[in-house]
């Protein structure tokens, strides 16, 4: 079941970013987040109440919830960067430099959690590394050192934060409830980006987002939860040196949609990157 989880996580973190574009167009990103994040709490909190997990908070070590406040704030700055970088980058661009967190994940679950190294696991990384090395342009890279890219900076950013958060929620929901490890997290999330919002002087732009552009950064909030709830339940059952590249598979999601709705293109480059990326991922499910 952990697989399907994981696969319905990856699915719903692809519509997020496609209605996240849609609710930044105007709308500042790090004022957008931090909305979005009280959409998720809500619904994060009421999947707690259903499956009836909320008895066992009094019960959490002080060591998990330490891990799971970490992975809260690694996830709160991820977002930060992330929605930063897809309000002034592409999002065909921005997603594949997110998903590179894929391989650091990996890397850090086959150390650190001791999930096994083995040659074809290897391989399958090497594989999702050359189809994220294929979908970022040498241009992006160029024009960041030039001081122009600042988004491709935020991109890279948030791809090294999740990556973080993926091992640390690892850690965090060993002996947790799935959902409510998730509720936990998320309080955390909700503090950084509203404070985030009361740094910057922004919380006036609050009331000026308009309803079209709300509506969408709520429905994204509701895309997140289900897909936070999906994601931390497979990677509960499953290793998170999978589940993570599953996870990320998203990106399919993204690309379909993106050319539908921006009539956002790859290039024959960046596509080959995509189908090594998938590929890759779907050997480090299988192997």
């Amino acid at each position: 079941m952990w697989i399907f989880y994981a696969a319905a996580s990856a699915f719903f973190a692809g519509v997020t970013s496609i209605l996240a574009k849609c609710g930044i167009r105007k709308t500042d990103s790090t004022v957008a987040t931090a909305v979005r994040t009280i959409v998720i709490l809500l619904f994060s909190w009421v999947m707690v109440l259903v499956v009836g997990s909320q008895d066992q908070i009094s019960q959490i070590r002080q060591g998990t919830l330490l891990f799971l406040i970490l992975s809260g704030l690694a996830t709160g700055a991820s977002w930060l960067c992330y929605f930063k970088a897809l309000q002034i980058g592409d999002i065909n661009k921005v997603v594949p430099i997110d998903k590179s967190s894929t391989v650091l994940t990996i890397i850090l679950a086959l150390i650190f959690l001791g999930e096994g190294v083995s040659l074809p696991k290897a391989a399958a990384v090497l594989v999702i590394a050359a189809g994220i090395f294929l979908m970022i342009e040498k241009k992006d890279v160029e024009e960041t050192k030039k001081g122009k890219g600042s988004w491709f900076l935020y991109a890279a950013g948030s791809a090294f934060f999740a990556s973080l958060t993926a091992i640390l929620g690892k850690v965090g929901i060993t002996d947790v409830e799935s959902n409510l490890g998730t509720a936990i997290r998320t309080c955390v999330v909700l503090v950084m980006a509203w404070l985030m919002v009361f740094v910057t002087g922004k919380q006036g732009e609050v009331k000026k987002i308009g309803s079209k552009e709300l509506a969408f950064i709520c429905c994204s909030g509701i895309a997140t939860g289900a897909s936070w709830l999906c994601y931390y339940r497979s990677l509960q059952e499953g290793p998170a040196s999978v589940v993570a590249p599953i996870d990320k598979l998203s990106v399919l999601v993204t690309v379909v949609f993106s050319y539908f709705i921006f009539g956002e293109k790859l290039g024959k480059k960046e596509a080959a990157g995509l189908v090594l990326l998938t590929v890759g991922t779907v050997a480090m499910a299988l192997l």
